[in-house]
């Protein structure tokens, strides 16, 4: 079976990816199990820059095909941020907790109904030998006033769910991935690896 580099070295993304991808024709490795301890710089504008700049250059590193995503919250109130800057906006070494403050501190005084928020992902599968495709999933809630629940990360434990009446982290995991952006866009990424991996077998 041939291999399929996840370019993250975040724990909670890798096991994650590993539930949503289950069953997919490749077997998946990560940076760790691939002995690779470069940094790809994130230096895109946007979500879509990001991912493939890590799908491409992972590949080029691993000789892998690779899958790389960049996700981040866009918050109305906020103008869009902290989007493509959401896991440094508080600081380059900050953690959850810390994000999450802040996050809440930008939003103080603003009514529940101007909240609006939404978790995007982008995935980008990249050939070693060139070629880059890219899935997109959304994820639309609001900000909540505290945090709430333990089963996430990142900013899961503020993003509330309307129909819910849940925040992310306070959904079991099955639920979570039917929901979530990167549950979105794993979907359409598992087409495009069946699609990638049918015409390799021809």
């Amino acid at each position: 079976m041939s291999k399929l580099l996840l370019a993250t070295s975040n724990i909670g993304k890798l096991k994650e990816y590993q539930v949503l991808l289950e069953g997919i024709p490749f077997k998946l490795v990560s940076l760790r199990d691939m002995g690779i301890s470069t940094s790809v710089a994130e230096t895109g504008a946007t979500f879509e820059e990001n991912a493939i700049l890590k799908a491409e250059g992972y590949a080029r590193l691993s000789h892998l095909l690779t899958l790389a995503d960049d996700s981040g919250l866009e918050v109305d109130a906020l103008g869009g941020e902290p989007g493509v800057l959401s896991s440094r906006y508080a600081g380059e070494n900050a953690t959850d907790e810390e994000r999450v403050a802040y996050l809440l501190s930008r939003l103080k005084g603003v009514p529940w109904e101007k909240r609006s928020a939404r978790f995007r992902c982008v995935i980008a599968i990249a050939k070693p030998e060139g070629g880059t495709e890219l899935a997109e999933g959304r994820c639309e809630g609001l900000i909540a006033l505290e945090p709430r629940g333990n089963n996430g990360f990142g900013y899961d434990p503020v993003f509330y769910i309307p129909s819910l009446g849940k925040t992310l982290a306070e959904l079991p995991a099955a639920t979570k991935n039917r929901y979530s952006h990167r549950g979105d866009a794993a979907r359409k990424a598992r087409t495009l690896l069946e699609r990638l991996d049918g015409n390799r077998q021809t």
